[in-house]
């Protein structure tokens, strides 16, 4: 990647100037990110925001002020840096322009330099140790939201290996956060911060923060995103406080942790930026609902079995909370569900059965088809989550 970089006109030292905010996780990063970016917007400050996967548009990974690029700054940039790599790459070299991600890696910070943005909001790819944008050597602050089992082939099989990569974005002298996780990953973590010497904090609840004051709204649905919400507001305020902002939030008594594997993070008083910048945050396609005439879709990204559980436990919330209004009509519920990569979907499919759906629409991952021997595979299906 620093070879990348540097055929791409930037040197490591560049990305200093971005005041970068670094993000890790299984679940909830991308979440964790989209908080901590609104935040930080509601103090006047000129975020960028580099996030993965996108959504719809390619664009969406790469935002200013939390909006995308331009398709006319899209292509500029992607033409610009291209052309650099072409005219850089060695006729020796076997790989001459860089794999999908790096790419859209190398752009983002080429944009956010361009933008002179006050700050960067970067989430790893997948991992954190190996990823491409741990080319990151002085971040501001780093975060770790929730971790579970995801890319095994890549990331290990246990929870522990896991924890090893997702500590790989740890800096020496760097604050570092961590949500609440299990005994093993957690003291993973907390080993791998006191091998460089990176003071790392366990978020308190977001309760904690609300004793004696207003609820917190978030924008986001779902009792999960508490969490992330958590992990936000300390990454937010530590950015602040390194960088000599004002208005970070009133200190309130401190207390100690309950798992006592690490320091506990301030429990402070959220400021009214904090509080609408967690009310405004809006992430598609995360616990989303939207409404269409008669029909009411509910979105979200769950891939692993405990998001796909707490989708479940949203998705239930959001239906018992749903305006009713005028005569009741028949209900019927449609799954549309799709799985990519390396994951089993029988697993999750099981346990969406709490939803009782009436049916299911699949979407299969194929673009092309190059006989019907190989087009279709046989696949054995239980069809227990579907409504009696």
């Amino acid at each position: 990647m620093k070879l990348y970089l540097a055929r791409s006109g930037l040197q490591v030292e560049d990305l200093d100037q971005l005041n970068i905010i670094h993000v890790t996780g299984t679940k909830g990063k991308g979440s964790t990110c989209a908080f901590t970016e609104r935040i930080l917007r509601n103090y006047g400050l000129k975020t960028g925001f580099f996030s993965s996967p996108h959504l719809v548009q390619v664009r969406e990974r790469i935002r200013i002020n939390g909006q995308p690029i331009s398709p006319e700054h899209f292509t500029k940039h992607f033409w610009r840096l291209y052309h650099r790599l072409e005219e850089t790459k060695d006729s020796s070299s076997c790989v001459s322009m860089p794999a999908y991600f790096r790419f859209l890696t190398l752009m983002a910070f080429h944009v956010f330099l361009q933008e002179k943005v006050d700050l960067a909001v970067v989430e790893v790819g997948i991992g954190g140790a190996y990823d491409c944008t741990n080319i990151i050597r002085k971040p501001v602050v780093c975060g770790v939201s929730s971790l579970g089992i995801d890319h095994t082939s890549l990331l290990g099989d246990t929870m522990e290996k896991i924890a090893w990569q997702k500590g790989g974005i740890f800096k020496h002298g760097v604050p570092a956060f961590t949500v609440p996780q299990p005994d093993g990953p957690l003291a993973v973590l907390r080993e791998r911060a006191e091998q460089i010497s990176c003071p790392l904090y366990l978020c308190p609840p977001l309760e904690a923060l609300e004793e004696g004051e207003p609820p917190l709204t978030l924008g986001l649905e779902g009792e999960h995103q508490r969490a992330n919400a958590a992990l936000a507001l300390q990454l937010a305020r530590c950015w602040l406080q390194r960088k000599d902002h004002q208005g970070i939030g009133e200190l309130k008594a401190s207390r100690p942790s309950l798992l006592c594997q690490l320091p506990l993070a301030p429990v402070f008083q959220p400021t009214s930026h904090m509080r609408h910048g967690l009310r405004d945050t809006e992430w598609p396609g995360r616990t989303q609902t939207l409404r269409r005439g008669p029909l009411t879709w509910y979105l979200d990204g769950a891939h692993t079995s405990s998001s796909v559980q707490a989708c479940v436990r949203w998705f239930r919330q959001a239906l018992h909370r749903r305006p009713k209004s005028g005569p009741e009509v028949p209900e019927v519920r449609v799954l549309l569900f799709n799985s990519t990569g390396d994951r089993d979907p029988a697993p999750l499919l099981k346990l969406l059965r709490p939803c009782q759906f009436d049916y299911a629409v699949f979407c299969p991952n194929l673009t092309e088809v190059s006989s019907t021997d190989n087009a279709v595979s046989p696949l054995r299906t239980d069809s227990a989550w579907e409504r009696p």
